[in-house]
C-alpha cells in the first residue's frame, strides 16, 4: 500500500522523501507519495526520482491494488533497492495548472448545474485544455456565453477552497443534488475527500486544487458539441 501524502489538503508540495518498496526497470513502488496517480478525469504529475546511486524521469503514475506505481523513463545509474530513500521532485509547473483546470472545472460544472439544471456526467482534464459533458442539455449560444461570464465572475470572488475529510453520511447529507455521483462510489469509502468552494460547491473529489479560486485565473469556453440525445460536451481553457 503506498500513503497518498497529498490528501486530504497537502497537494502544493512538490518535493518529499520516502522509502522504496518495490521497483523494477519498468516502475517504483514509494511507501508514501506526493505524485497524483491518474484518476478522476484528471492525468498524473510527471517529475523525477532521485536515490543513492541514480536517477529517473517519472513519465506516469498509476494506482494498481493499493500501490502508486511511479514508471520511469531514462534511468541512469543502477534501480533502487527495497528500504532505500528516494526524493521525489513533482514537475511543479504541471502541477499548477492541473490544479488550475481542476479546480476550475468545479466551478464551470456548479454554475451549469445551478443555471441550467445539467449535472456533469464526466470531464477530463488536460494541461491545455479540458473537457465537461452535461446531461440533459443543449446549450445555445447566448447559453454557453452565460456559462463563461457566470465561471468567470465566481472565480473573481476569490472563494477559499476548502479540501477536507468528511464523514461519508454527513457528506451526504451535504452534498447538493446533482453534484458528486455519490452513488457511485463504494460504500466502504469512508470518510470521503471533499472539495468546498466558498458557499458556491461542495462535492467528493482526490483531485488536486487551488487554495482560492483567484489562482485559477481566467477561463475561456472554446466548443460546444453534441455528444448525443441530451448531452452536450462543453471545451474549455484557461486564459493564461
Amino acid at each position: 500500500m503506498t500513503e497518498l501524502r497529498y490528501l486530504p489538503d497537502s497537494d502544493d508540495v512538490t518535493t518529499f522523501t520516502a522509502s522504496v518498496t518495490d521497483a523494477t526497470d519498468d516502475y517504483i513502488v514509494l511507501d508514501g507519495t506526493y505524485f497524483y496517480p491518474e484518476g478522476g478525469g484528471q492525468p498524473a504529475d510527471h517529475g523525477t526520482l532521485h536515490w543513492d546511486g541514480g536517477s529517473a524521469p517519472v513519465v506516469d503514475v498509476q494506482k494498481e491494488h493499493g500501490a502508486v506505481r511511479h514508471y520511469i523513463d531514462d534511468r541512469e545509474g543502477e534501480r533502487p533497492e527495497q528500504g532505500d530513500e528516494a526524493t521525489g521532485q513533482i514537475d511543479e509547473a504541471r502541477r499548477r495548472t492541473l490544479r488550475r483546470m481542476h479546480t476550475a472545472q468545479h466551478v464551470l460544472s456548479k454554475v451549469v448545474l445551478d443555471v441550467f439544471g445539467a449535472q456533469t456526467a464526466g470531464n477530463q482534464i488536460h494541461t491545455d485544455r479540458s473537457r465537461i459533458d452535461f446531461e440533459p442539455a443543449d446549450f445555445s449560444e447566448e447559453d454557453v456565453a452565460v456559462i463563461e461570464e457566470r465561471t468567470n465572475t465566481a472565480i473573481e470572488q476569490d472563494l477559499p477552497v476548502e479540501k477536507k475529510e468528511m464523514e461519508r453520511a454527513r457528506a451526504e447529507e451535504q452534498t447538493p443534488e446533482g453534484r458528486g455521483l455519490l452513488d457511485l462510489i463504494p460504500d466502504h469509502v469512508d470518510p470521503l475527500r471533499m472539495v468546498q468552494i466558498g458557499d458556491l460547491d461542495l462535492c467528493p473529489c482526490g483531485g488536486t486544487h487551488v487554495d482560492r479560486t483567484r489562482d485559477i485565473g481566467r477561463i475561456r469556453i472554446t466548443n460546444r458539441t453534441s455528444k448525443g440525445a441530451e448531452v452536450d460536451r462543453i471545451e474549455f481553457k484557461l486564459e493564461d
